[in-house]
């Protein structure tokens, strides 16, 4: 790991650009659950920095366990990390924690995981996600459950790009009012006034609002892959690859519109 893309607290733990931006989301005194903990690289560092007042490292495989056990020991947190080897939230009592944070996983995987918490989410106010594939899965599940996106954020590190989310829970009737803001396209601007749902889910509605350089970047990598995947269908010539292949067509020319006309605005406003 570089030093320049490093962030290291008082008990000698070295973040990554991208869990530095997840261990900045996570509220000052939080209860904290890191699933999928690995090494425990980040309820170590925020225990050791002050940031949280407890933290619960889960894994569902023992090597990576063990190995947070070995790190959260070294660092003398015993008393603020608890460690512990399962499935998901299953090592979670209902209650004992109020943020979650869920990272590295496709987006299908964490909503399974959500999803299969149950009462094991009573309490939970806010979650720090960071999904590697399927992000309109997880968009879609936090609006459908009354959890509204705060945060969005696009990270290049080492040649790869990470999508950042933040989302918190509230009154259910001021989740539903706010997500109906949130996703309401004619807030959005003559670019997405007719941009698809099913799009809006997959590119993020507060990155739509703010794009960057690198949200660029990643739409056009995504729009050039899907035309590869287009190239092969269409070589298949089977007629449902075919009808398959059209669906795609628009949706990549959606997306280069999108880019096109977010690009243009960005140069009128400047």
């Amino acid at each position: 790991m570089k030093e320049t893309n490093a962030k290291q607290n008082g008990a000698g733990v070295k973040l990554s650009r991208r869990l530095s931006a997840l261990a900045e989301w996570v509220p000052q005194g939080a209860r904290f659950a890191d699933i999928g903990t690995d090494h425990a690289l980040l309820p170590v560092f925020l225990a050791g920095s002050g940031r949280i007042s407890y933290a619960v490292a889960g894994d569902v495989h023992a090597g990576p366990a063990d190995a947070a056990r070995r790190q959260v020991a070294e660092a003398g947190l015993e008393s603020l990390v608890s460690v512990r080897h399962g499935d998901g939230l299953s090592v979670l009592a209902p209650g004992e924690v109020d943020t979650v944070c869920i990272a590295g996983m496709g987006g299908s995987l964490i909503v399974r995981l959500l999803t299969e918490a149950g009462e094991r989410l009573d309490g939970v106010r806010t979650l720090v996600l960071s999904p590697h594939v399927a992000e309109d899965q997880l968009r879609i599940w936090l609006r459908d459950k009354g959890f509204v996106l705060e945060r969005e954020l696009l990270l290049e590190e080492d040649g790869v790009i990470y999508t950042l989310l933040q989302a918190t829970r509230g009154d259910s009737d001021d989740a539903k009012r706010a997500n109906e803001a949130l996703y309401d396209k004619s807030e959005l601007g003559d670019c997405l006034s007719r941009l698809s749902d099913q799009l809006c889910y997959e590119m993020g509605p507060l990155l739509l609002r703010a794009p960057s350089s690198v949200f660029f970047a990643k739409w056009e990598q995504e729009a050039s892959k899907r035309e590869k995947i287009v190239a092969q269908m269409r070589k298949a010539l089977a007629e449902d690859t075919t009808e398959k292949a059209l669906e795609w067509e628009k949706a990549i020319n959606d997306i280069r519109e999108v880019l096109a006309c977010l690009r243009a605005e960005k140069r009128s406003f400047n």
